[in-house]
């Protein structure tokens, strides 16, 4: 969903509590926005949004991203996986810009979306197209009409280099060479980075819309997930009894979890990971490279085999009865059967391998399968909050797992700050810091997405001289969870098991494919 933040200058009374107030957007009407504050105090608006593809004509109006030709239909999901046979070739081509990609682009990424539009709606979109934006880059456009794009957005999804710009010759030799013939005037040929004030601030319509004064300052914009790295990673920490208070902030790595997870690591020099994006610089944090792992469904297969299961329908009726989300009363369902012994000795026979949908990093490889083994005949609500519990350990053996890539390749990390949606589920949190012995740091202001936002709007109205301040003024502790480290030697186990479940998924498609 995309989001934005208001900035408003800080009265007496919120600096007392720690910081400005901050109002959200969302999908709502304008006056509603801002009803019941004043709207003279709101200085400035920072966007986030998914990394979305939108498709405009020359005169901004949707265009079709769909064979049906309905113009209503003009976003590219960041997770349609549609561009697999493009993303395959661009692959081959082995061009110097994939290692800027942890070696091998993904299907999520928006050349191969691009490349497939080219091919597949060639009259009804691409002929006829006039603008490609990320979707953060649209939401500021549509705030301030100006066609400026995000740093982030362009370094981190779409090739462009920090320090060199485009390349010309990866476009060419992809078949999109279009781009360059028109100077990238499509995709964007002025770039700003993350906080900088675009144009003129809110239009006159913009305005009317959010029911905000016009010309208020309008940042560009972050992808959602680097708007949560913004948003925790720059948190003080004294005070906690972390070992991270006495070591810079390269050794924190921020990971915002919903329907996927992104792992998000900075570092003074480039580091190459094979099969973790990046090395991207300034896209996050100015002056510092960025690496971003991730998992291409977390939120979103949790929800799976929950919502897949036979007991479903009776965990929402026990949950409703009890006024609770189902996974409350999974959680508490957990604690009841667990007995004498840690909830996670649950999953003792039952393991998880969670790329439903493919594996984003470190394997980068779009074709790996889900896997469940240990499976029994019962269906009753035991064996569903189990099943449950072992998808949650899944997807934290997966971050173990980018976290061992990203050490191997020169990161140091120390502490986990987790934001997003997951982060709320205390099960969630407390099975990554027990199965990556790290502590997990959450935030006072749970939403951390937002926060990034708000940082950005801070930074475009002039009230911080830089994203930094802003990251140490705005970014709070609010829970820090240990873990259990005389666990440790289980989860040494399971992880064992998470390993060979992918090594026997490729013995067994060798074995398929061979004769």
């Amino acid at each position: 969903m995309a989001r934005a933040w208001l900035w408003a200058g800080p009265a007496e009374e919120d600096l007392l509590v720690g910081g400005p107030r901050l109002w959200t957007l969302g999908n709502r009407p304008g006056w509603k926005v801002v009803q019941g504050i004043d709207v003279n105090q709101v200085r400035g608006l920072g966007f986030d949004a998914t990394c979305s593809l939108v498709v405009l004509d020359k005169q901004f109006h949707p265009l079709p991203v769909n064979l049906e030709g309905d113009s209503r239909r003009n976003i590219i999901m960041w997770l349609d996986h549609r561009a697999v046979s493009q993303v395959h070739r661009i692959n081959e081509t082995q061009h110097s810009v994939l290692q800027y990609v942890g070696g091998v682009m993904s299907v999520e990424m928006q050349a191969p979306k691009l490349l497939w539009l080219k091919e597949n709606l060639r009259e009804t979109c691409w002929d006829k197209a006039g603008h490609f934006f990320d979707l953060p880059d649209f939401l500021s456009w549509k705030a301030t009409g100006v066609t400026a794009r995000s740093l982030c957005s362009l370094v981190c999804k779409w090739t462009y280099s920090a320090e060199k710009g485009w390349d010309d010759s990866f476009w060419k030799t992809i078949g999109l060479e279009d781009f360059v013939a028109d100077n990238y005037s499509k995709i964007g040929n002025q770039v700003l980075p993350p906080g900088a004030s675009l144009g003129n601030g809110l239009t006159p319509e913009a305005a009317k819309d959010l029911g905000l004064p016009a010309g208020v300052a309008v940042a560009a914009s972050l992808i959602d997930a680097h708007a949560g790295g913004l948003g925790v990673i720059g948190a003080d920490v004294r005070g906690h009894g972390l070992s991270c208070e006495g070591q810079p902030v390269t050794s924190r790595l921020a990971v915002i979890c919903g329907t996927s997870s992104c792992h998000m690591g900075i570092s003074r020099d480039p580091i190459f990971v094979p099969g973790v994006w990046g090395p991207y610089f300034s896209a996050m944090v100015p002056g510092f490279w960025l690496n971003e792992g991730g998992q291409s469904v977390t939120g979103k297969l949790i929800d799976h085999m929950v919502q897949g299961h036979a007991a479903f329908p009776e965990l929402q009726a026990k949950a409703a009865a009890r006024c609770q989300s189902v996974y409350a009363y999974l959680n508490s369902h957990l604690d009841l059967i667990k007995k004498a012994q840690p909830v996670g000795f649950l999953t003792v026979d039952l393991h998880v391998w969670p790329d439903f949908h493919g594996n984003r990093s470190p394997l980068a490889d779009l074709t790996l399968k889900g896997m469940v083994t240990g499976l029994k005949l019962s269906q009753d609500l035991d064996d569903l909050a189990i099943l449950y519990l072992a998808t949650v350990q899944a997807i934290a053996f997966g971050t173990r797992l980018i976290i061992e890539a990203m050490e191997a390749a020169g990161h140091s990390v120390s502490t986990l700050f987790l934001c997003g949606g997951l982060s709320k589920n205390p099960l969630f949190v407390q099975m990554h810091a027990d199965i990556t012995g790290m502590p997990v740091i959450l935030s006072r202001e749970v939403e951390s997405v937002l926060v990034g936002a708000a940082i950005l709007g801070a930074c475009a109205s002039g009230d911080f001289a830089s994203v930094q301040e802003a990251m140490a003024k705005m970014s709070k502790v609010g829970k820090v969870v240990f873990p259990r480290l005389e666990d440790k030697r289980y989860y040494d186990k399971k992880y064992k098991v998470f390993l060979k479940l992918v090594e026997h998924q490729k013995e067994y498609a060798a074995i398929m494919k061979g004769d």
